[in-house]
């Protein structure tokens, strides 16, 4: 019985150590759970006062509502003024008329809608200006502070100086310019809290401003012609056309801001109307891009034109559209800002696209790029005879991806425009001369009196030739091989193009020939090839001819090697006529007819 008993006592005591452990388990599993949650966000103000731009939004709209209390929890008073609600109310309204009557205030999209404020200004971290009055006494510098510290909430108020200022104004009797002209009815009679005769003056100033800004225009494009003829040109002309319009914007709205802010316009409705002020400012800044890109656009193009330059207009034009492609998607992302919508991630989106759309396009753009590199450097044109690597060819085409060259076969071979620009292109088309470099093998039989007579006598050839440039051409006996005496020849030929200069080489090719069969010699034939032709002994005569008239040059001291006698190549100038005579000239020719 006793041991059923200590059992009983054994197995109670072992469930209570059981369940305790459970709990203690329990607790721990519990108080780790509560340390790993995340902690609570900062609680949002319920006056939105966490950034300059929400303090400023929530005192306008206060104002606005005619909720002076709510106002003055914009506001850094003191406590004695705070216990007092007649003094809140006071100062408030005070605030309100002094920016009534001279106050400006940031349009809402300029003011900092971060925390931290601004960081970019000379101010101390944590205030920002945020606007201004002018009084007949004095002016007054709006600040907003942030009076929190690192470890709490942001909490933005207008600064203690600025209200201090703000009671210091004295603004006793005095009235704005609508409260004395306006009737007391529509002063009394209210629009959203806003008396209805400010909206009417509204939309006339509006009006005005841009009736004045249109006659103010006339007057400077008036003054402007008559003080400068350029401005009759067509070219002064597109500049006034381009800058009216935008001008005129801007000038309607510096004149609608300087009349309300002086007739003493409500700041609600001055500042409910400052986000369509800039939409309008930066509205006149993209059409003054975009017009100012059509006019550069226009006279780029015309001049290229002139120069005779087709290949740039296309590059011209591409760059002009991209150019407004550019400017409307800026217009979008800076008024899509004034209006308050964050384009970050917009743009972070189109960054990444933009970067897969060039990954996916890189063969476009590197063509692109080589156009333009071809159209800024010009190495070839339209017209031109080039070789490019091993392709010889008339330029067709340039365009934005690709060059086209007409063949000698006519075939017409395609290059990208990128390939093209990384290619070594020789342009026979700006040569300003041509070589003339034969390479004559006489036979082994000549003799060195031929050999004199034909190096003076080529050499003469040379000289005398209308065609060939004016400068000491090369004719040298520059070796003796196995099977030919060698002499190389170096000159240029002045001709306007490639087939003139073939005309030319033609016509000194054959006259050499005629040299060569007076000396009496002949050219060497190679000696791999079999040659079955009788062969012609050299001529007796000719070769007793030519060392007669070699002995004369050097009885006479008139061999004219190793250099020439300057006088005889004055003799020697154009002394030959060419075309030859027999020849068809049809300069001649039309001069008879």
């Amino acid at each position: 019985m006793i041991l059923g008993i200590k059992r009983f006592l054994s197995s109670l005591l072992l469930l209570v150590l059981i369940l305790n452990s459970n709990t203690a388990k329990s607790q721990l599993l519990g108080s780790s759970k509560a340390t790993t949650e995340v902690p609570a966000k900062t609680p949002e103000d319920s006056l939105g006062r966490r950034t300059p731009q929400g303090t400023v939004n929530g005192f306008i709209k206060a104002i606005g509502d005619q909720n002076y209390l709510r106002a003055s929890q914009y506001l850094v008073l003191s406590k004695r003024s705070y216990r007092k609600t007649a003094e809140r109310i006071r100062i408030v309204k005070t605030f309100q008329q002094l920016l009534d009557q001279g106050g400006n205030l940031s349009p809402s999209s300029i003011i900092s809608n971060k925390e931290t404020g601004r960081i970019d200004d000379d101010l101390a971290t944590g205030v920002d200006l945020i606007g201004n009055i002018t009084t007949n006494k004095s002016a007054i510098n709006l600040y907003v502070e942030n009076q929190s510290d690192d470890s709490q909430p942001a909490l933005w108020l207008f600064s203690a100086e600025t209200v201090e200022a703000i009671m210091d104004a004295d603004i006793k009797g005095e009235k704005t310019f609508l409260d004395r002209v306006l009737p007391h009815y529509l002063i009394a009679k209210k629009l959203w809290n806003i008396p209805v005769g400010h909206w009417l003056v509204v939309v006339v100033m509006t009006v005005v401003s841009y009736l004045l800004s249109r006659l103010l225009i006339f007057v400077i494009v008036f003054l402007f012609q008559k003080i400068s003829k350029r401005a009759a040109s067509e070219k002064g002309e597109a500049i006034i056309e381009a800058f009216t319009l935008p001008v005129q914007m801007y000038l309607t709205v510096l004149l609608f801001v300087a009349f309300t802010q002086r007739m003493g316009i409500s700041i609600v409705v001055r500042q409910r109307f400052s986000i369509i002020i800039i939409t309008i400012s930066i509205v006149a800044f993209l059409i003054l891009l975009w017009r100012l890109t059509d006019f550069v656009s226009m006279f780029t193009r015309s001049r290229m034109n002139r120069r005779g330059r087709i290949s740039a207009v296309s590059a011209i034009l591409f760059l002009s559209r991209t150019t407004k492609v550019a400017i409307v998607f800026i217009g979008i992302i800076a008024i899509l800002g004034i209006i308050g919508v964050d384009v970050t991630a917009g743009l972070a989106a189109l960054g990444i696209g933009g970067i897969a759309l060039a990954l996916g396009a890189q063969k476009t753009i590197e063509n692109f790029v080589g156009s333009v590199s071809l159209i800024a450097d010009q190495p070839l044109r339209v017209g031109d005879y080039c070789r490019v690597d091993d392709i010889k060819g008339t330029v067709e085409s340039i365009g934005m991806r690709s060059t086209m060259l007409r063949t000698a076969a006519r075939t017409i071979v395609t290059i990208p425009n990128g390939q093209l620009s990384a290619s070594k292109i020789e342009n026979f088309a700006h040569r300003d001369r041509f070589i003339f470099n034969p390479i004559f093998n006489f036979r082994m039989e000549t003799t060195p009196d031929q050999m004199r007579y034909l190096l003076v006598e080529l050499r003469s050839l040379l000289y005398a030739h209308p065609s060939v440039l004016n400068s000491t051409p090369v004719v040298r006996f520059t070796g003796i091989t196995n099977d030919a005496l060698k002499v190389e020849i170096t000159s240029y030929i002045e001709a306007p193009n490639f087939e003139i200069s073939q005309e030319v080489q033609e016509d000194l090719l054959l006259r050499m020939m005629d040299i060569i069969e007076k000396s009496g010699t002949s050219l060497a034939h190679p000696t791999q090839t079999l040659y079955m032709a009788r062969d012609t002994p050299p001529s007796s005569e000719k070769s007793a001819e030519v060392s007669e008239t070699v002995k004369k040059w050097k009885e006479n001291n008139e061999l004219q090697l190793p250099k020439f006698d300057p006088k005889r190549v004055e003799e020697l100038k154009n002394s030959i006529k060419y075309p030859d005579k027999g020849s068809f000239n049809p300069d001649e020719n039309n001069a008879i007819i």
